[in-house]
C-alpha cells in the first residue's frame, strides 16, 4: 500500500477567502495564507468541529515553531513544510501527514498498528460523519452516515474532531485527556481579535508558545523532549502512555481508528482497546489545555451542561477568578488592540452514550471591559455584572410566583402544586431567554451599562422594560389559566395582585421612580410599582372579559 492524501503536499482543505472565493490548500499553503489573515472560513467545517480544528492548527504551529527555535512564523511554504516534516524524524517521506499508508506506518492522526494488520478489526465506518464524535438520542436530533459522497477533507474534519474532543462511549472506546471525565466535555474559551480565522490563530499559536514555560511548570511536563504528536507512537491498545512523558503542546488521539482506500474511496476500519491512550485520569482535565477553563476549588476542568453558555456561567467565567481561572487564550493582552474584541466560547454537551447539543457563544467586549481585563481591574466589572444576575433572577422569581398564582385558581400560598409550578416553568421560561440573549451587547446589555454617562439612568430603562415584558408574559398566560368566570376572576386578580406586590418589595427605586414621574406630569403611577399604603391599595381588576 502506499501513502496517500498527503497534506504536506496535496491541496485537501477547502477555504474561502475574505473576497469569498473558495481555494484548496495543503497544510504549509494554509499556514502561510492564515498568517496574512486572508482566510475567512472552511465550507467544509461543521460547527462542532470549529474548535477541534482551529486547536489543531494552533498547537500544530506552535510545535513546529518550538521545535524550530523560533517564535516568529514562517515566511513561506517551503519552511513550514520542512518545520512539519522534522516533527516525525522516523517517518522522512511524509507518512505521518497522510490519511492513508500502510497499518504498520503512522498516519495523521491514526497511530501505527504493531500487528501490521487491520483484518480482526470489525468495526467499518462507510462515512465521516460515522466516524464523528456526534451521538444523538435515536438518531432523531442530526442523522448518521449522511455522508455518502465524501471527499478526503470531510474524514481529515471527523478524525480531527473524534481523536481530540471524544468521550467515553461504552467498554473499549475511551476518550481523551482534556476533559474531566469520560463524560464531561472539551469546551473552550478564547480572545477573539479583530479580524479573520488567521488573525487569532496566529495570536493563540503566540499565546502558546509564551506560556510554555508555565504550562512545563504547572502540569509537570519536560520541555524537551516529551512525545508531542501521539498518533506517531505505535499503538496495540493494550499499553497507555504516560501523561508525565508528552510535550506541553500534545496534540493527543484516543481511539485506533485507520482510514484505508476501498473501491476508490476512502473508508475507516476501527477497533476496541482495553486501556485509554494516555493515562491521565488523575489530572481530572488538568492538561495545560490553552483554552480549557478551571474550576479553581476543585482543580478540575469545566464541564458544560445542556444549558451550555448561559449568562449565568459566562458572568462567573469573566469575572470570578476565585472560582474559574481563566485558559491562557482567553486572557487579554495590549497587543489584541481596542476595538472589535470578544471572548468566543464553544463547546458540545455529552451525557452517558449520547450528545446533548453544541453551543457556542460570542461575547463582545466593549472597550472599559477590554481595558479592565488587560489592566486587571474587573472589581467594578464584575460587581455590575453580578447584580445584573441577581436582578434578572428576582424579576424572573416575581413573575413565576405570579404565574404559579394564576394556575393555582388564585389560591394564597408559597408552596404550589407540582402542575403549576411545571406550568409557571413554561411561561417563565422565555423571559429569561431574552435576558439571557440581550445581556452582554443587546439592548440595555451590560456593555451599554458599562460605557453609559449616567449608569443609573441604563439600570433604571432596563428595570422598566424587565417590567413590561415580564407583565405581559403574565397577562398573556390568562388564557392558560382558569376559564370559568369566577375562578378566573380570582385567579388573574390574584395573580396581577401577587406580581405587583413582588416587584413593590423587589425593585423599590421603579416605585421611587413613577411615583416622582407622577407627581411632575399630575398622574397616578402604575399600579405595577405604585408604593404600597397602609392599607393596601386595591388589586387591579380592570380586565376585559
Amino acid at each position: 500500500m502506499t501513502l496517500h492524501y498527503s497534506l504536506l503536499d496535496e491541496p485537501l482543505i477547502g477555504a474561502r477567502l475574505a473576497d469569498g472565493q473558495r481555494i484548496r490548500l495543503n497544510l504549509p499553503a494554509l499556514f502561510v495564507a492564515l498568517a496574512e489573515d486572508r482566510i475567512r472560513d472552511f465550507p467544509a467545517l461543521r460547527p462542532h468541529q470549529r474548535h477541534p480544528w482551529h486547536a489543531f492548527l494552533v498547537q500544530l504551529a506552535a510545535i513546529a515553531l518550538h521545535y524550530a527555535n523560533r517564535t516568529d512564523l514562517f515566511a513561506d511554504e517551503a519552511e513550514w513544510r520542512a518545520a512539519l516534516l522534522a516533527l516525525s524524524p522516523d517517518a522522512p517521506d511524509g507518512a505521518a501527514w497522510c490519511l492513508v499508508t500502510p497499518p504498520d506506518r503512522p498516519a495523521l492522526m491514526q497511530a501505527p498498528v504493531p500487528e501490521g494488520r487491520l483484518d480482526a478489526w470489525k468495526n467499518r465506518l462507510q462515512a465521516p460523519d460515522e466516524l464523528d464524535m456526534l451521538v444523538t438520542s435515536k438518531n432523531h436530533d442530526l442523522k448518521v452516515a449522511r455522508m455518502k459522497r465524501s471527499v478526503p477533507e470531510d474524514w481529515l474534519m471527523a478524525l480531527i474532531s473524534l481523536q481530540t474532543q471524544e468521550g467515553f462511549l461504552g467498554a473499549g472506546n475511551y476518550g481523551v485527556t482534556r476533559m474531566n471525565g469520560g463524560f464531561a466535555s472539551r469546551p473552550a474559551l478564547g480572545a477573539v481579535p479583530q479580524g479573520g480565522w488567521g488573525r487569532r490563530w496566529a495570536r493563540d499559536v503566540q499565546r502558546l508558545l509564551n506560556a510554555r514555560a508555565e504550562i512545563v511548570r504547572e502540569m509537570e511536563l519536560p520541555e524537551q523532549g516529551g512525545l508531542a504528536l501521539v498518533w506517531l507512537r505505535p499503538w496495540n491498545g493494550t499499553d497507555s502512555l504516560a501523561f508525565s512523558a508528552l510535550d506541553p503542546f500534545y496534540i493527543e488521539i484516543c481511539r485506533r481508528i485507520r482510514l484505508v482506500d476501498a473501491d476508490d474511496r476512502l473508508m475507516a476500519v476501527a477497533t476496541g482497546t482495553k486501556v485509554p491512550r494516555i493515562e491521565a485520569k488523575s489530572r481530572n482535565g488538568v492538561t495545560g489545555d490553552a483554552w480549557m477553563p478551571i474550576e479553581v476549588g476543585a482543580a478540575k476542568a469545566l464541564t458544560i451542561t445542556a444549558k451550555g453558555f448561559d449568562y449565568k456561567l459566562v458572568v462567573e467565567l469573566l469575572f470570578k477568578p476565585g472560582k474559574y481561572r481563566a485558559p491562557i487564550a482567553q486572557k487579554l493582552i495590549a497587543e489584541d488592540g481596542d476595538q472589535g474584541i470578544a471572548v468566543l466560547a464553544r463547546g458540545v454537551t455529552r451525557g452517558q452514550g449520547k450528545t446533548e447539543g453544541y453551543h457556542e457563544r460570542r461575547i463582545p467586549l466593549s472597550p472599559k471591559v477590554r481595558r479592565g481585563f488587560v489592566e486587571k481591574k474587573t472589581d467594578a466589572l464584575a460587581a455590575l455584572a453580578e447584580d445584573r444576575v441577581a436582578d434578572i433572577g428576582k424579576m424572573r422569581s416575581v413573575l413565576w410566583a405570579a404565574l404559579a398564582t394564576l394556575f393555582e385558581n388564585g389560591a394564597a400560598k408559597e408552596k404550589f402544586g407540582d402542575s403549576a409550578k411545571d406550568k409557571a416553568n413554561l411561561f417563565a421560561k422565555p423571559f429569561e431567554q431574552y435576558e439571557d440573549a440581550r445581556f452582554f451587547d443587546g439592548p440595555l446589555g451590560l456593555n451599554e451599562h458599562i460605557e453609559a454617562d449616567d449608569p443609573d439612568r441604563v439600570r433604571l430603562a432596563w428595570y422598566v422594560d424587565m417590567v413590561k415584558r415580564a407583565e405581559d408574559i403574565l397577562r398573556n398566560a390568562f388564557e392558560a389559566g382558569p376559564r370559568s368566570g369566577e375562578q378566573r376572576y380570582r385567579a388573574r386578580a390574584a395573580a396581577l395582585g401577587r406580581f405587583h406586590g413582588g416587584l413593590r418589595k423587589e425593585f423599590p427605586t421603579l416605585a421611587t421612580h413613577y411615583a416622582e414621574r407622577s407627581q411632575a406630569h399630575n398622574t397616578p403611577p402604575p399600579e405595577s410599582v405604585m408604593p404600597a399604603a397602609k392599607p393596601e391599595p386595591p388589586i387591579q381588576t380592570s380586565f376585559d372579559f
